[in-house]
């Protein structure tokens, strides 16, 4: 009932700013109404492209202010009175630009302005593209905002406005965000569950470089971004995480602890020192061979003369050696990447490596896999495998975590 809500008598400055979930903060609006809380909005400019002062002014019941610099406003310093004259601050929907301007200390409309000067508790609800919330920038932007004591709820998962677009970065449903505004209001922070709290794990990503020369080198095709997205999942549900990352050109996850290597049997090592551990998960796309000798000046072509013969020998099998290994983890998983015979490969992988899990995917040039953005998995176990369709990195990441918290809680 709305009197016994926390809301009840509370002042709530709505802001909302330019994306299209912002048709959801008008159900939000008369959702924190019913529980005794009055609503005061700021819209910014890209806000009334998806909805009308108009509307929002009447679910509110109040003025709606747009102006930083409105004549009727100002003359007392009306972004100041806003700033102050309320108990929470909520930003729903919290676009990639306003978060970008919060992180940044900006103030150039009343919105960003208002922020700025409020020492009121701020809740922001993202929403935005999943590329967008997944960009380093934003990342960047977040870690900092969390630093500064902003809180947030959500982004939730699922299918977006734009056709064929999915993953993290919906605003979550009003009802969550009444709930988060709530425990804030109480003193209890909105959190998500972290059914990995207290457990460590270790994750591998990218390739290994196995120098030839001081300018050569073997290495797999592999742009980290499988392993990286996994590492960032297992962080998210309260995992301490090592990631051993080869060399890749995409930044580091927030949350987690990065160690880099160039070569495999640097990166067995770096698992090694990461033990002991409640979960491996191995994803870096390992050199099965690299130069016995390289050599320590760069190989000269001869004109007319048959290139020099490079002697092979064969590196450490990371999966295999963790497997069996005196402080092997719990929960090992493993990568196949496979280009034929994907099931009978993965299988015979599982039975060979002393694995719990391998999630086997084809890495077939038409399938764009690698270095790509989206995926499709098999999980294969010794119950039997499992096929998911194909969907984003991030996605396939997200599941795989969850799905990985369960095990470890089985």
């Amino acid at each position: 009932m709305p009197h016994a809500s926390p809301l009840a008598g509370k002042r709530i400055l709505l802001i909302l700013a330019g994306g299209i979930a912002v048709y959801k903060s008008l159900d939000l609006i008369r959702r924190l109404r019913e529980r005794g809380a009055q609503v005061r909005p700021i819209m910014t400019e890209g806000a009334q492209a998806f909805v009308t002062p108009l509307a929002v002014g009447a679910l509110a019941a109040d003025k709606v202010f747009t102006e930083l610099f409105s004549r009727e406003d100002e003359q007392d310093v009306g972004h100041i009175r806003l700033a102050r004259g309320c108990d929470l601050v909520l930003i729903a929907p919290a676009t990639a630009n306003l978060l970008a301007k919060m992180a940044q200390g900006l103030a150039d409309d009343l919105a960003s302005t208002v922020l700025l000067a409020t020492d009121r508790p701020v809740l922001a609800a993202p929403a935005m593209n999943p590329h967008m919330w997944a960009h380093p920038a934003t990342r960047r932007n977040v870690a900092r905002m969390v630093e500064d004591g902003i809180r947030f709820v959500g982004p939730g998962r699922g299918e977006m406005a734009e056709r064929g677009e999915a993953g993290e970065g919906r605003m979550v449903e009003v009802l969550e965000i009444v709930a988060a505004a709530e425990a804030l209001v109480t003193g209890t922070a909105p959190s998500a569950p972290q059914p990995l709290k207290g457990r460590k794990a270790v994750v591998t990503s990218g390739p290994t470089h196995e120098p030839i020369d001081p300018v050569r080198y073997i290495a797999n095709r592999s742009s980290g971004k499988q392993g990286h997205a996994i590492a960032a999942a297992l962080a998210r549900l309260g995992a301490e995480v090592t990631l051993v990352s080869g060399p890749v050109t995409i930044p580091d996850p927030a949350g987690v602890r990065v160690v880099h290597v160039e070569q495999a049997r640097d990166m067995l090592a770096a698992v090694e020192a990461a033990l002991p551990a409640d979960l491996a998960v191995f994803v870096a796309a390992v050199a099965d061979w690299r130069v016995a000798d390289a050599a320590h000046g760069k190989i000269k072509k001869t004109p007319g003369e048959a290139p020099p013969p490079l002697q092979l020998t064969e590196n450490p099998d990371i999966l295999r050696t963790i497997g069996h290994h005196g402080q092997r983890p719990r929960l090992v998983v493993g990568f196949a990447a496979e280009t034929d015979d994907l099931l009978a490969n993965a299988r015979l992988k599982l039975a060979r490596k002393g694995a719990d899990m391998i999630v086997a995917n084809d890495v077939s040039p038409e399938t764009g896999v690698m270095g790509g953005a989206r995926n499709s998995v098999t999980l294969v176990t010794d119950a039997g495998a499992e096929a998911w369709p194909e969907m984003d990195k991030d996605e396939v990441a997200h599941r795989l975590a969850e799905r990985l918290a369960k095990l470890l809680a089985e």
